[in-house]
This record gives C-alpha cells, structure tokens and sequence, in this order.
C-alpha cells in the first residue's frame, strides 16, 4: 500500500515529492541514494539524552497540631475511590469484529467491464472479464465460457492482473440471484454406516446444476454482445482466448497490461 500523504495547510503549496512512486510499487530513489540525499551518514553515532519528565509526588507531608497527634501526617495527593466494582467491565475488541461488517475496498484499476489475468485457482493464466463486486469483497468473472472455458465464479482482487483493456458491458443485466450464497456448495451430511456398506456407498462428486448452466448462457449472450461491439473485436476475441505466461527475459514490473 501507498503512504498516506499529509493533507497541507490551508493557503500552503505543496510540491511533488521527490521520492516519488514510478509506478507499479517502484520509487524513484534506492535506499542507498536517500540515505544520502538526506545526509543521514552525519547522525550516526550521536545520540542525544532523553528528557526526564518530572514526577509527581504521590504523597504529600502535612502537619497536624495538638500534643497527641504526633505533629505530621502523610497524605495522598490523590484519594483512593470509595466504590469499587466487582466485576470487570467487558470491553469490545476490534478483532471480534464480524467479517461481513468490514468495509469493502476495490482497486482503481479495476472496474465493470475490465479484462483480468488470473494469477491462482484451476483458471490461472487465463483473461476473464470482470463484471461486478460482491459483498464479501470477492470479483464475479466470467471467461466468457465460451471463449476460454472459464465459467461464472468468484476470486479475490489480489490474485488477478488488472490489464489496460476494457469492455462496455452497461448494456449487460446480471441476474439477482449472482451474489455469494449463490457459489456455495451445499454439503450433505454422510449417512451412519451400518454392516455391509463399507464398499457400496461412494463418494458423490460436483455437478453443475441446470440453474447455473441457465444463468452461464444469460450472461455470456451478453457479454459476448458487448466484445462484437468493440472495435476491435477480432483481436479482442483472440486476446481473450490466449493463455498469459512469461517467456525468457520477461519481468512482470517491467510489463505495461
């Protein structure tokens, strides 16, 4: 993540900073040349002694009159409370914070319509097109299906690439029914086993349901829709279809997406 940047005084102008970020997470200076710029090489060694905050006493001497009193007493100069409770308050930690009550945040590079390159998952190095935000924070991609065989599915914005190349989908209307309880899968309790069905019963795998395979044509008819729009739609349908890799050579922050 960036510094935050101090707001600056009203009536004030603040430049440019001379460190600044080049881009793809890459600062202008090198450590080594700061630590000159900055003449950093004249602290070493100097250590300079820590102030000594006064303390406050935490007992007074006062003075008592009469014969039998013994002519001094030590006081608190702060009183003790009279009431104490008996039990402790319970106090609310951040980290018993729910999930679903954190804030969501998007990258700026990414946005309806964008091509994505997926960097993790059975799908990875495959470009997918990115169609909106869910709740928990996760991106709805779509291949389209048909293009690259990567169908509707989930995945977090730190395993994917967002890449320069956009798609007008305003036209596209998602069903309602896309959000995250729709990508759960439904896990049945196993059955107790009873004599003689150790070998018989097996373990069922995942099948795609008709409802998901009807919501994959809807919006690939329109996502489709919206690619034979581009300009470029022939390059744009090959682009899709290519597998992303680095070849010999190649660095990924030396690469423009």
């Amino acid at each position: 993540m960036a510094p935050t940047e101090k707001q600056p005084a009203k009536g004030k102008k603040v430049g440019k900073s001379r460190n600044y970020d080049l881009g793809n997470g890459i600062v202008r200076f090198s450590r080594t040349k700061m630590f000159h710029k900055k003449a950093l090489y004249k602290f070493i060694g100097k250590k300079v002694a820590a102030e000594k905050k006064p303390v406050k006493p935490r007992v007074i001497e006062k003075q008592i009159g009469g014969e039998k009193n013994g002519g001094k007493r030590f006081v608190l100069v702060e009183k003790r409370r009279a009431v104490y409770p008996t039990q402790e308050r319970i106090k609310k930690r951040p980290a018993k914070q729910l999930f679903k009550d954190h804030s969501r945040t998007l990258r700026a590079s990414i946005s309806p319509g964008t091509v994505l390159i997926l960097l993790a998952g059975s799908h990875k190095g495959k470009r997918v097109v990115f169609l909106k935000q869910l709740k928990s924070g996760l991106l709805l991609v779509t291949g389209p299906f048909g293009i690259n065989a990567c169908p509707l599915r989930r995945i977090s914005q730190r395993y994917v690439i967002g890449t320069q190349t956009k798609i007008d989908i305003s036209d596209v209307k998602l069903p309602e029914t896309l959000n995250d309880e729709y990508f759960k899968r439904q896990r049945q309790k196993r059955a107790k086993k009873e004599e003689g069905d150790i070998f018989q019963t097996k373990k069922q795998g995942y099948k795609v349901s008709d409802q998901r395979k009807t919501d994959q044509k809807e919006v690939d008819t329109q996502v489709l829709a919206a690619i034979r729009k581009h300009p470029d739609r022939k390059v744009l349908l090959a682009y899709l279809s290519a597998m992303f890799g680095l070849r010999s050579s190649q660095f990924p922050h030396r690469l423009q997406f």
